[in-house]
């Protein structure tokens, strides 16, 4: 449906799924910025006004069907923008149809298994996949890791700390959301919505660091929740133990005027914290600072943050001249992110009174930062 200009051949052809705010407030301004190399070229949603509206924005052709897009001969790269029930299955059919390269958003898959099969599949068919937890894309993480030395085997504490306000705040800056769907509230009394909040936080917030958090825990299968809760409107409060790492997972996400986003390694002898911008925030990289021997090594602000760094690595591996995330690290990372998921909600099994301090009945936030 619809119609685009004739795509050039120089570029390389972006297809979406999924015409979320996700889509419009994230991956159509970092692609704005990267039109050298990459064009919006299909944009799928189930919902065809939103697909339509979207698509417009960028002269793309729109469908409801994921099939239809993957036939697109246009579309050399997909992005999985879906709801997460879908992302296996549409990984797996992007990788089938012969596509480039595969960017899926958090978390690609729902266990362990899923994970496997799917990189099984990448595997077979050649296709390269990232999943888009943008830290470990941003050049600020990523000069920290090239110059922190023997950081990582003397870290005994980590730390995410993340403060921000609902999403919509930051994406009404970044675009006009269309189809936005609105919200309702929960009993964050009962226990089964109080799992499902720390799930959901730490399934779509906390995961982006937890990439980061398993870069200091070599014995991160060994993963003991010590603590869980919920905080008001929305956010957790999870304190763990990895091996003989002690970590805390922080967030909340509130009317709060002034955001932040940040993450700590402490050693023996040297620390590592890095300020990232805000999730739907187009502001640059993270800066980081590395602390040894007296003296401080600030690295950052770079040009660019890690949203645009994912489509800078994507189009490297389309072009076959990057090298993708070895498949045992995108499985252990999710690994590592469900296992602490289950953990935390099994907390509340085995003492309820770690419920927290939710004791009214908010809205819930969408998590999908």
């Amino acid at each position: 449906m619809s119609s685009q200009a004739q795509a050039s051949p120089a570029l390389l052809g972006v297809g979406i799924l999924g015409a979320g705010p996700v889509t419009q407030a994230i991956h159509l301004p970092s692609l704005a910025r990267l039109g050298n190399i990459l064009e919006v070229r299909h944009i799928m949603d189930v919902d065809p006004a939103v697909a339509e509206a979207v698509a417009g924005r960028v002269g793309a052709n729109f469908s409801t069907s994921m099939e239809e897009l993957l036939a697109d001969p246009a579309v050399d790269i997909v992005a999985i923008c879906s709801p997460h029930q879908f992302h296996a299955a549409q990984v797996i059919a992007s990788c089938r149809a012969g596509k480039k390269a595969v960017l899926c958003e958090k978390p690609f898959a729902m266990s362990g298994e899923e994970a496997a099969g799917i990189s099984a599949v990448s595997a077979e068919t050649g296709v390269p996949i990232i999943v888009g937890a943008m830290h470990t894309f941003d050049p600020g993480w990523l000069a920290a890791e090239d110059a922190w030395g023997d950081l990582p085997e003397q870290v005994h504490t980590v730390r995410s700390s993340i403060v921000l306000p609902p999403n919509p705040r930051f994406e009404d800056f970044a675009t006009e959301i269309v189809g936005r769907v609105a919200l309702t509230g929960s009993d964050t009394t009962d226990p089964e919505v109080i799992k499902a909040m720390l799930t959901g936080g730490v399934m779509g917030l906390a995961i982006h660091d937890l990439p980061l958090v398993r870069r200091f825990t070599p014995d991160f299968e060994s993963v003991e929740v010590l603590h869980a809760e919920i905080v008001r409107p929305f956010g957790y409060v999870i304190s763990l133990q990895a091996g003989s790492v002690t970590i805390e997972l922080r967030a909340a996400m509130n009317a709060t005027w002034e955001p932040s986003w940040e993450f700590e390694a402490i050693g023996d002898d040297a620390a590592l914290r890095i300020d990232f911008t805000p999730s739907y925030v187009h502001a640059g990289s993270a800066t980081a600072r590395i602390l040894s021997e007296g003296r401080t090594t600030v690295l950052g602000p770079f040009g660019h943050n890690g949203y645009e760094g994912e489509w800078r690595k994507l189009a490297e591996l389309a072009s076959g001249t990057g090298q993708p995330p070895s498949a045992e690290t995108l499985i252990h990372d999710l690994e590592f992110a469900l296992a602490i998921a289950d953990a935390a909600a099994g907390r509340i099994d085995a003492n309820p009174v770690d419920a927290g301090s939710a004791a009214s009945s908010p809205a819930d936030q969408e998590v999908n930062a």
